[in-house]
């Protein structure tokens, strides 16, 4: 039996190894790329690290002991600091595979403009729940990027949306264990003050547009430096 202080390692090492895997397949060569995947996944640390650490410390979430395995980084557990490294090179990995085997010249008509309008929507209802500081934080700074993205990323915007739908399989895998879908407890808990209170099963709303935001940052940086065969 395996013991449960190592299931948040475990839930990063298995949503890694297959990408990892595949990265010398032939027709995709990740591993050409990895300069570029190591930038876009590093960059957006800088964001990500300060802000989990001090909602930690705020208890606007907070780590179930009994998964983790005790090491730490600061106020993190060793395990969240991984998910930062493990689920981006996953996520990149699809995307490049897509861009490479599907998505060739593949367009979406008016993405653009959707884009701003998306984020112009997510910006209006963040400052409707700015009192919660998860539900605006997360949306404030993904309709920042979805603007960024609207005016600088306009060549990928499309693919990012069709990925991003794609990606939603394993986020609905990899999260709803970590939110404690099929465990007693979960791994991370959130107060639902700092929330709406609205959950896919047992995964707040809010993480779709964290991930969704961690995922466009990721991507757009990864673009800007990967280098085309």
């Amino acid at each position: 039996m395996i013991d449960p202080h190592y299931l948040y390692l475990l839930v990063n090492l298995g949503a890694v190894i297959v990408p990892f895997i595949f990265s010398f397949h032939p027709k995709i060569k990740f591993y050409k790329q990895w300069g570029a995947a190591a930038i876009a996944i590093l960059g957006p640390l800088f964001l990500f690290l300060p802000w989990d650490m001090y909602f930690t410390k705020l208890g606007v979430w907070g780590f179930n002991p009994h998964y983790t395995t005790g090491l730490k980084i600061v106020n993190l557990p060793v395990e969240e600091v991984l998910f930062f490294i493990c689920i981006p090179y996953a996520c990149l990995f699809t995307w490049f595979s897509l861009k490479v085997l599907v998505f060739t010249n593949y367009k979406i008509k008016n993405v653009n403009t959707f884009s701003y309008m998306l984020a112009i929507v997510v910006l209006l209802t963040a400052f409707l729940f700015k009192d919660r500081y998860y539900t605006f934080s997360s949306l404030f700074l993904l309709g920042i990027a979805l603007l960024y993205g609207a005016r600088y990323f306009t060549s990928g915007m499309h693919r990012f949306f069709i990925s991003y739908l794609i990606l939603l399989i394993g986020f609905f895998a990899v999260n709803g264990i970590l939110t404690g879908t099929g465990l007693e407890q979960p791994v991370v808990w959130y107060n639902n003050a700092e929330n709406l209170g609205i959950r896919a099963v047992t995964i707040p709303l809010e993480d779709f547009f964290y991930g969704m935001l961690l995922i466009l940052l990721n991507i757009m940086i990864f673009e800007k430096y990967y280098k085309s065969a």
